[in-house]
């Protein structure tokens, strides 16, 4: 038990300091980065409350865990299914702490929805039903399906809620324990019960798993001379894909462009800023980084925008979240383009995703928040479009999109 003790406390140290560390994965809307030198103080000169005091003794320390271990020993002493994993209590410890912090948008993930998470935005293939989605809220919620994918084929929208997986009941289960049971082996099925605020309608769906490639960003043009632009998420890929997809459409010299940001679920910081600095002249701040002490980091565009001069309007959604939404931010702020569809997500705080010793997951910790270019807040917020679209259930069922339908009525009276 003594060795089981040590091995844990050897993580719980790594989490103390690991958190305050810039750098690691993220997934779907959660940002990395944070400026050198905002690492908590850990250190002597701590009080006897240090639930108010961020400097902590040893002594503090050993103070404020004594009834952890205490609860540790017990379990090990009394539970009746002995003996009993180490290896789960330490992760759910893990895992209470960052519950602890009262902050939805910092969690634990174990290494398979780790691994899962950096899969994702490196846009790499991986197997489950295709669907970004949102595990901050009560129950695993769909951000957005993937253009192709079987959670698309289903008819799965933004906003869906997985109340029961193969027939359990997901009340009460994290949302990152229940997207460790949606995603499987290719060909493999999934039941899920599907909750759908919008229309307060319950029903059920089985999904056949498939092998998933995870897309960053498409362009096309449309008809009347029309550049239309999807960016589907803010990955590794993101930035080569859409210049790549620039390049074609602006050699065909379109008279404007759209930018579809619905259901994009954000992504890496630094791609934000290379994707609004392809629409947005350089030097330009792109978003404003506030931080705990009250400090602010401004970080700007680059040069060598690919489409800063043509006539723009980005679509947006309730799906629009994150680095979508400081892509749409400092777009609306320079008037740089029109904003269309409805209010966006409100993600306007930063992560860092910090992997722990061992291969044991990841945690992700809150670090800052963002602002847009003119310091306007965005978290629980939102971007207001300058021109609201709604979807309504009959468009979806006649397979009618008004927003895209606005978008190019906008450009062709330009």
């Amino acid at each position: 038990m003594k060795a089981s003790r040590i091995v844990l406390i050897i993580f719980i140290g790594v989490i103390l300091l690991a958190g305050t560390f810039a750098g690691g994965l993220v997934l779907g809307w959660a940002l990395p980065g944070s400026p050198s030198g905002q690492a908590a103080t850990i250190g002597a000169g701590g009080t006897d409350n240090p639930e108010t005091d961020t400097t902590v003794t040893p002594a503090d320390t050993n103070k404020l865990f004594a009834p952890f271990w205490e609860a540790w020993d017990l379990v090990h002493a009394y539970y009746v299914d002995q003996p009993v994993d180490d290896l789960k209590l330490m992760q759910g410890a893990i895992r209470g702490m960052m519950e602890g912090l009262g902050d939805k948008h910092s969690s634990y993930m174990t290494p398979e929805e780790y691994k899962s998470a950096s899969e994702d935005l490196a846009g790499k293939e991986y197997t489950g039903i295709g669907a970004w989605v949102d595990t901050s809220q009560d129950y695993l919620t769909v951000m957005s399906p993937m253009p192709g994918s079987p959670a698309k084929a289903a008819g799965l929208r933004t906003g869906d809620q997985f109340i029961a997986i193969d027939g359990i009941d997901q009340t009460g289960i994290a949302p990152d324990v229940s997207l460790t049971k949606v995603l499987g082996p290719e060909g493999t099925d999934v039941t899920l019960t599907v909750f759908r605020p919008s229309t307060e309608e319950t029903f059920e769906v089985t999904i056949t798993r498939a092998k998933i490639t995870v897309p960053s960003a498409s362009a096309e043009m449309l008809e009347g001379n029309i550049a239309y632009v999807q960016i589907f998420q803010f990955g590794d890929k993101t930035t080569p894909e859409l210049r790549s997809g620039l390049k074609e459409v602006m050699a065909e010299k379109p008279s404007g462009m759209i930018v579809d940001l619905r259901g994009n679920s954000g992504g890496y910081l630094n791609t934000a800023v290379e994707v609004v600095s392809e629409f947005i002249k350089a030097d330009q701040v792109a978003i404003i980084e506030e931080f705990g002490d009250g400090t602010r980091r401004e970080l700007t565009t680059n040069a060598g925008g690919l489409a800063t001069d043509i006539p723009l309007v980005v679509l947006v959604d309730a799906g629009t979240a994150s680095a979508a939404e400081i892509t749409a931010g400092a777009i609306q702020d320079y008037g740089r383009g029109t904003i269309v569809g409805t209010v966006t997500y409100g993600k306007g705080s930063v992560q860092n995703w910090t992997p722990l010793s061992n291969d044991q997951g990841a945690i992700r910790v809150t670090v800052a928040r963002w602002l847009t270019p003119k310091g306007n807040q965005i978290n629980e917020i939102g971007i207001t479009p300058d021109v609201v679209v709604e979807i309504t259930e009959e468009d979806l069922a006649n397979n009618i999109d008004p927003q895209l339908e606005k978008a190019i009525e906008l450009l062709s009276s330009q």
